[in-house]
């Protein structure tokens, strides 16, 4: 169907478009090898078993991730395989290692990408940026993706829940003339909400954008900022942070969620609402420049860059590390750790 903004159309897929059923009938002489058990692999790979899919995994044998596979279900030599087996089966192959390990491991999966396989992608990194990653698939298989927008947590836990987390799709080689069926049951497979269209470029330009804005990166940044202006000002740690986070996260973003940000407004006290609707665009344009120029950097590939770098020095994971355990210590998030406890349904 077509979803109209104004001007703008975009293309979109629903459950009720595409049911499990038909997702079932295009995909039923097909084999899922799932290559890869760490961020997405757990919640692709158990939604779409439990939506009657073959699935395999492949995963390195002596592994945290192998033995996470065998807790999850998975069985040694039935559903579970080392990498090289698992492509060798699969006629769908779902790289969803890490943008560094799909580097390494890259030539191990080509070659089992023969004639008519297709190979699945959660992220545009490797193929947009080919000249710096070195995926480069052959002419003769389906190259697709779909990128649900959240976590494999999120997208597991709200399968479980019976809700699906929104997903983008994008072909980028149509070998079989099947793309399309493929990747839009795969969509509805892993438990997509409905799918809109992008193509690989486009999603990884906004994701890595998201990411390290505000998804994650600005979002850590403003609450850092006002927590600390808060402190500096005579504020408890638990003032401040009930005021910086707990009440966002657990109050007023589900307002949010459920009729969007003017809904949100309204539910909130008058005095709320003026100061929200006179501060909001101060931090829109103090903010825009800092968005401006980091679109820039992922525009231009330097963050792919940088990443590539990063991830692939051998000291990453001990670095990485050191910097999660900075955050995970300072006073912020020590006092929502103690908040947390506190909430009534932890006690």
């Amino acid at each position: 169907m077509k979803l109209k903004f104004g001007s703008v159309e975009e293309n979109v897929v629903t459950r009720e478009e595409f049911p499990l059923e038909k997702a079932r009938e295009v995909l039923k002489n097909e084999v899922i090898a799932v290559i890869g058990y760490g961020v997405q692999g757990p919640g692709q790979a158990l939604n779409l078993k439990d939506n009657g899919f073959n699935v395999i995994v492949g995963q390195r044998k002596n592994s945290k991730t192998w033995d996470k596979a065998v807790a999850d279900g998975w069985v040694p030599g039935e559903t579970l395989f080392e990498i090289e087996e698992a492509c060798q089966k699969g006629t769908i192959i779902q790289f969803l290692l890490s943008d560094a390990g799909q580097i390494a491991l890259w030539p191990t999966v080509k070659k089992y990408l023969t004639p008519g396989k297709a190979l699945y992608f959660s992220h545009g990194f490797g193929i947009t940026y080919k000249e710096k990653t070195g995926i480069i698939p052959p002419a003769d298989v389906d190259v697709i993706l779909v990128a649900p927008k959240g976590s494999g947590t999120s997208l597991r836990r709200m399968f479980v829940e019976g809700r699906g987390l929104n997903s983008s799709y994008a072909i980028y080689q149509d070998a079989t003339g099947k793309a399309k069926d493929r990747v839009v049951a795969l969509g509805i497979g892993v438990g997509s909400g409905y799918l809109f269209e992008t193509d690989f470029y486009r999603e990884v330009t906004s994701d890595l954008t998201g990411e390290r804005g505000t998804l994650m990166g600005a979002i850590q940044g403003i609450f850092a900022a006002q927590y600390e202006v808060l402190r500096a000002n005579g504020h408890t740690p638990s003032e401040a942070f009930n005021e910086t986070v707990e009440e966002l996260t657990q109050s007023l973003m589900p307002l949010v969620a459920e009729n969007g940000m003017d809904w949100m407004y309204a539910n909130c006290s008058t005095t709320a609402q003026r100061g929200a609707l006179d501060w909001w665009k101060p931090f829109r344009d103090a903010t825009k420049p800092v968005f401006e120029e980091l679109y820039n950097s992922v525009k231009t590939g330097q963050e792919a860059q940088k990443s590539i770098d990063s991830n692939s020095k051998s000291d990453y994971r001990e670095k990485l590390e050191a910097e999660l355990k900075e955050l995970r210590e300072s006073e912020m998030w020590q006092a929502g750790a103690t908040v947390r406890k506190l909430r009534p349904e932890n006690n």
